[in-house]
């Protein structure tokens, strides 16, 4: 078997490789990322590996991605453009996140291995955006929802849609939560600041992650995959070990340095509330159900951590006992942040140059911020955190994927404010698209899998803006995503500056 590795020097692919060729399994791997200094020093190791083919290139060039797509059996489709990064270059994120997609799969066609090449596609968390408490817990089918300026999340929806409609035979889409690890620890940008304190997420580490591709790849080869692994989306989530709130995160984090109080080192007047992104998982078990994944704890992220600070944290820990000690320390890390808070995306930034779209979408508005208190203490914290708000898709869930019918779909489509317009469909046929209409007019075909198990909806709404507060007034089922979060009258609209189109 040969397998193709994109993103191969990047943090989940190159731990990928790794525990890939410490497997003593058979499968030949081709190794591939840019053709750069830094994807070349990191993969030089591999290159000894009799497996081991390494190959730079770029996703963008499509005459590149169909050599390296040529005999491969299964592709892992970890390459991307990721934030920060994507924040600041959105039309980059959207050539090598869809437009790389879009390659490889129009390679494999080309090539004529529809039926025989294997495509796994990582997806994101990022795809469902904002699901602050009380809507804190979440599944695949859930609506896509990306956060307003998340440009990381609008690209990655757009190859997902691509990949679920290519009609390859065997594809999956594996949507990546955040990778706790070293490389999290090192994170150093205004993006910190947008994880809001009671956000959640339920993490895996870049170890895991690395570990479920290597199981994929072994069962795989064994054939002990089973078929019914394809054709869909699962989240990838680390359990319940993995699961924590930012407050509780810092917690530990700063109390690790000597602070008994977050209030000397984090102003909350310059943390975002809403729009970043994360759940925890109602239904991740289901991936490690197939792969096995699963071992390491939110430790290891917190060792990761202590690792990166070990030159301070002795210090921070003497002079955090001292009287004033704690002011003093919290003073000097909160110097390091100035930077940051005041760069492009520094949300200190957004209030001190009256940025409007971006204060309405990280705080509500002006008048929502200036009601922020000015300590964490003095913050009331959410703590239900086991009570679950479901969230309804809009058909019967319990019959089995094989009594699916156009009744079905049509209720589906009215949920979503829309209609089914099709009259025809074969009962249980998921692959096969319908022609639908959304709320605002616009039509589109789309496959039940897309829109039921997918949770996508209009492509035309999605390209064009942020509507969400018109959207949520037509579409119950988005709405259920929305109003828990918004008041009524917030109906700002946030033109997007990149689509899948523009490339």
């Amino acid at each position: 078997m040969k397998v193709l590795l994109t993103g191969a020097a990047g943090g989940m692919g190159l731990e990928s490789l790794k525990q890939m060729t410490e497997d003593s399994g058979s499968y030949q791997i081709v190794a591939l990322d840019l053709d750069s200094e830094r994807c070349r020093e990191r993969l030089k190791p591999y290159e000894r590996n009799s497996r081991v083919q390494t190959l730079f290139g770029d996703l963008t060039d499509a005459a590149f991605v169909e050599k390296a797509v040529q005999g491969c059996d299964l592709i892992l489709h970890v390459a991307a453009f990721v934030s920060p990064a994507a924040d600041y270059h959105p039309k980059k994120a959207m050539e090598v996140n869809f437009g790389g997609t879009r390659n490889l799969i129009e390679a494999v066609k080309k090539l004529g291995q529809n039926d025989t090449t294997r495509f796994v596609y990582i997806g994101t968390v990022a795809e469902t955006g904002d699901r602050m408490p009380p809507i804190h817990w979440g599944r695949v089918g859930d609506p896509i929802k990306p956060s307003m300026f998340d440009y990381y999340a609008v690209s990655k929806i757009a190859a997902e849609r691509y990949v679920i409609e290519s009609g390859l035979k065997c594809w999956v889409s594996l949507r990546q939560t955040g990778i706790m690890g070293p490389a999290m620890a090192k994170v150093r940008d205004a993006i910190q600041f947008h994880n809001c304190l009671d956000n959640v997420l339920e993490y895996c580490s870049d170890k895991d992650s690395g570990k479920a591709m290597r199981n994929l790849c072994a069962f795989d080869a064994e054939g002990t995959l089973p078929e019914d692994f394809w054709g869909h989306i699962y989240n990838i989530g680390g359990g319940e070990s993995c699961r924590v709130d930012t407050f509780t995160m810092y917690q530990k984090m700063y109390g690790e340095m000597g602070f008994t109080s977050l209030d000397p080192v984090i102003d909350p007047r310059y943390t975002a509330i809403r729009n970043f992104h994360g759940h925890y998982y109602l239904d991740s078990d289901k991936l490690e159900n197939y792969l096995h994944f699963r071992s390491d704890s939110m430790q290891y992220f917190y060792d990761a951590y202590l690792n990166e600070v070990k030159s301070v944290k002795g210090m921070a820990r003497v002079i955090c006992r001292l009287p004033g000690g704690q002011k003093l320390m919290g003073s000097i890390i909160k110097s390091t942040f100035k930077k940051l808070l005041m760069s492009e995306h520094g949300t200190m930034h957004f209030i001190k140059d009256n940025v409007e779209d971006h204060i309405d979408a990280y705080w509500g508005s002006k008048k929502a911020w200036e009601a922020l208190p000015e300590k964490v203490s003095q913050m009331k914290h959410f703590t239900d955190w086991e009570t679950v708000v479901p969230i309804d898709h809009g058909y019967d869930e319990t019959k089995p994927e094989s009594e699916l019918t156009l009744t079905d779909m049509q209720g589906a489509a009215k949920f979503r404010g829309g209609a089914c317009l099709s009259d025809i469909m074969k009962k249980g046929d998921w692959k096969s698209k319908l022609q639908f209409c959304c709320a605002f007019g616009h039509t589109f075909d789309a496959s039940p899998r897309l829109v039921l198990e997918g949770g996508h909806w209009c492509p035309e709404c999605e390209r064009k803006s942020w509507n969400y507060g018109a959207r949520a007034k037509v579409d119950p089922f988005f709405a259920q995503v929305w109003n828990p979060l918004h008041s009524p009258d917030e109906m700002r609209e946030y033109p997007k500056q990149v689509n899948e189109l523009d490339v």
